[in-house]
């Protein structure tokens, strides 16, 4: 299975070459790749060590260098064959990236060949185990902003069950995380600090996500939470290209198997969970 994501990374990369002033949006993107938008930008970033936006630009940006050497096309016009506005924004993008202007290059006459390498296998390796959870509804609050920050979003939920005795209605504790820091501005990202939710009318103030149950992948992370990024890329990077697995078009989820007020950080678990089709 290893092969048919490198597969995809290639066919994607070859069709950016390929459509440098065509819509290369990360959902458009996705579907090249036939993967889940929810999982296609993290997989792509494992395997390549960049963004879709960041290859994007530098695969742009190297066909207009190939083109201001090989070609004699005016630089607007090839400031717009490779996806740019206009020849200002291309100019200052150009400049930034290869360290002289447009018509600089053109006349050193050098091109240089960037390729990014696959990284699999280049991160630390953890034991991944599927199964079949539950569906489940959760309650909570939900939180916009950098993900490193959801914690005040648990916080104010934990202080909201403590008050009106709501833990008796409650399970496991859940992060739900619906977007990738990759593609989406800090500020945007969104995400919903809950747990499982037994009772019949929703608490007021809080706000419900339902997932829907059915296979994940489960990668068992213990220590200190600013460590799951790593481990998450350890999911995408390591396991998947090789499990025969493909991720189903839902948010990834964590489960937080102890508490953060009476646990040492390195002794905290938590399950990150890939849900599958």
């Amino acid at each position: 299975m290893a092969a048919s994501y490198e597969d995809r990374i290639l066919r994607v990369l070859a069709y950016i070459h390929d459509n440098t002033d065509g819509d290369l949006s990360l959902d458009r993107l996705a579907d090249v790749a036939a993967m889940s938008r929810f999982h296609w930008h993290r997989v792509f970033r494992a395997l390549t060590g960049e963004t879709c936006a960041q290859a994007v630009r530098r695969i742009r940006l190297h066909r207009a260098a190939v083109w201001l050497v090989m070609e004699e096309m005016p630089i607007a016009q090839l400031a717009a064959r490779a996806g740019y506005p206009n020849q200002n924004s291309f100019s200052r993008a150009f400049s930034e990236s290869y360290g002289s202007s447009p018509a600089a290059f053109r006349r050193d006459g050098q091109v240089r060949l960037p390729s990014p390498a696959l990284r699999t296998g280049s991160y630390p390796m953890y034991d991944v185990i599927t199964r079949t959870d539950p569906a489940r509804r959760l309650a909570g609050l939900p939180h916009e902003g950098a993900y490193h920050e959801i914690g005040k979003s648990f916080e104010a939920l934990g202080a909201i069950c403590e008050s009106r005795q709501l833990w008796p209605q409650l399970g496991a504790v859940l992060g739900v995380y619906f977007d990738s820091p990759d593609e989406v501005d800090e500020a945007g990202l969104r995400s919903f600090a809950g747990a499982e939710f037994t009772g019949e009318a929703l608490p007021e103030g809080m706000e419900e996500v339902s997932l829907p149950g059915g296979r994940v992948a489960v990668l068992t992370y213990k220590g200190p939470y600013s460590g799951i990024p790593a481990a998450t890329h350890s999911l995408f990077g390591n396991w998947l290209p090789v499990s025969g697995e493909e991720p189903a078009d839902q948010p990834c989820y964590e489960v937080y198997l102890n508490n953060p007020r009476d646990t040492a950080p390195e002794d905290l678990l938590t399950e990150i969970c890939l849900p599958l089709k």
